[in-house]
């Protein structure tokens, strides 16, 4: 069978392409498939639960058709919308996905992850992972009135996007050191994951031994999608218009 996974889509009502080709990918090229995987970064920004408005409730209803038809769907948190809760996955039909988890393809162990934690040489965004992600933060982040809530994630959206124009192309990648020793923490030769925005398929060693690492794109000026099926994996593009297509790398 077949396993979908994308990244990065950063769904917004300003952006209806990307929202289009979503949910055309989710009719069309999800269909048949066993299994869809979301690394993080779904919505561009998420402020809780308790605040999905109408767009973000379409795209949930998308999701539960999708997984009515037989298609299992998983969601992992990015930094973008680290608050996305269990309200949501009822009303998507998808299950909430931990940050890395360990899926089997072909009896091969996989890595799955957003990809975030791999950027070590980014100290200062560490930290504030590290204390946005901290539970008694998050406790704190939910009970707050949303209208602090959207100021607060308006303004750690700006500081974020002035922060990276900022920094040096290598202290936004990952660090492979940390790649290789996530992998060997995980006993992997194969990790999946997206966040960085740097589509490609990075062949490496581990301990003498052959390893891929394969980074999903954002969906911005085309789409980006991996394909595990029986017969191998494939890193693909597509035009926005015709998420169907795509030729793999």
């Amino acid at each position: 069978m077949t396993v979908l996974l994308v990244s990065d889509l950063h769904l917004q009502e300003e952006r209806p392409d990307i929202t289009r080709a979503f949910l055309s990918f989710l009719s069309e090229t999800c269909r048949g498939a066993e299994a869809l995987y979301i690394l993080g970064d779904f919505f561009e920004v998420w402020i809780g639960d308790d605040g999905m408005s109408a767009f973000q409730r379409s795209v949930a209803e998308a999701l539960k058709r999708t997984s009515e038809r037989g298609t299992r769907i998983f969601v992992m948190h990015g930094n973008r919308d680290f608050l996305l809760g269990q309200q949501f996955c009822k009303a998507a039909g998808c299950t909430l996905l931990r940050d890395p988890s360990l899926i089997d393809w072909n009896g091969q162990p996989v890595l799955l992850l957003h990809g975030d934690s791999l950027c070590t040489l980014d100290e200062h965004y560490q930290r504030m992972r590290t204390l946005l992600r901290n539970p008694l933060s998050l406790f704190v982040l939910r009970h707050l009135p949303l209208t602090t809530r959207k100021r607060l994630a308006a303004k750690l959206r700006a500081k974020s996007q002035s922060a990276v124009r900022m920094k040096a192309s290598d202290i936004v990648d990952v660090t492979p050191a940390e790649v290789e020793r996530t992998c060997l923490q995980h006993g992997v030769r194969l990790m999946i994951h997206g966040h960085t925005h740097r589509p490609a398929i990075h062949d490496f060693e581990i301990a003498g031994q052959p390893a891929q690492r394969v980074v999903l794109g954002d969906w911005d000026t085309q789409g980006w999608a991996v394909r595990l099926a029986p017969d191998g994996l494939s890193l693909y593009p597509f035009d926005l218009t015709e998420p169907a297509a795509g030729t793999p790398l």
